[in-house]
């Protein structure tokens, strides 16, 4: 175990956009092991503050620590390394290449990306490549997504492109898993079945889950704690029963007339 819980910290983050605070004195710690929540209005300042763990964006002001390292102006790539990986609210997949294909893209310094390695070492190059497609047949199988193996990606639905994404991260050594919308265009049935891996990557595999999204009952059955963003910071955390009678919340998110989050 980690000598600590937590396995990320935001430290007064801010961003500024001309004279706009779009992340405003943000501090925030996400417990290792745990599926947090992040929710707020349109324009609370949730996807800037992803873009800015993920190394997307470069803060105006304030720190980042990622198991107890300060990663604020580390960028993305080297994060992946690091084991932060992030998903979209609209799939990024390779459309052209075969749901296998887009996982077995995903380890970075594979044996046939140097040229040298490609002319004078075939037979290492084949045997990383078999090991390789092992794995993602195997996640392919984790996900439900093992008769689309040879499926172009392009091809698939929204939810089951939302689980090809959560498959890559399955590729590699993730640590936390930054989830941007992964309930947005996917029917019930799909988002079932996307709580129900991303549950499973959490209790069975360790992974430590951030999740923004607007569906509250999805938020529920997955996460705690819950946080609650509003002009660019904290408003409040807590459960997610907390969360929907909490005044401060209701006020300035979930609206007194108990309007559904994301209205």
């Amino acid at each position: 175990m980690h000598p600590d819980s937590n396995i990320l910290k935001i430290d007064n983050l801010s961003k500024f956009f001309g004279g706009l605070a779009a992340v405003d004195s943000c501090s925030l710690k996400i417990k290792r092991g745990s599926i947090t929540g992040i929710i707020g209005p349109n324009g609370s300042g949730k996807t800037t503050l992803f873009n800015l763990i993920a190394g997307n964006l470069k803060p105006n002001d304030g720190k980042v620590i990622f198991n107890d390292e300060d990663i604020t102006h580390v960028p993305s790539y080297e994060l992946f390394s690091k084991g932060i990986l992030r998903t979209f609210q609209i799939a990024h997949e390779f459309s052209n290449l075969t749901v296998l294909e887009n996982l077995m893209m995903v380890p970075g310094n594979q044996s046939g990306e140097n040229l040298i390695n490609a002319l004078l070492k075939p037979s290492i190059i084949k045997k990383e490549e078999d090991e390789l497609r092992k794995k993602a047949y195997e996640v392919a199988d984790f996900l439900n997504l093992k008769y689309l193996a040879n499926e172009l990606a392009g091809n698939l639905s929204g939810g089951q492109k939302k689980l090809l994404e959560l498959g890559r991260t399955m590729m590699v050594d993730a640590k936390l898993v930054l989830l941007d919308e992964v309930g947005a265009g996917v029917n019930r049935t799909l988002l079932k079945d996307l709580g129900t891996a991303i549950l499973r990557l959490n209790k069975e595999k360790g992974y430590t889950f951030c999740m923004i999204e607007h569906d509250m009952d999805f938020i529920s059955r997955m996460c705690d704690p819950v946080i609650v963003m509003a002009d660019g910071s904290v408003l409040f955390e807590g459960t997610s029963d907390e969360v929907k009678t909490n005044e401060k919340v209701i006020e300035s998110y979930l609206g007194k007339a108990n309007k559904n989050v994301g209205d």
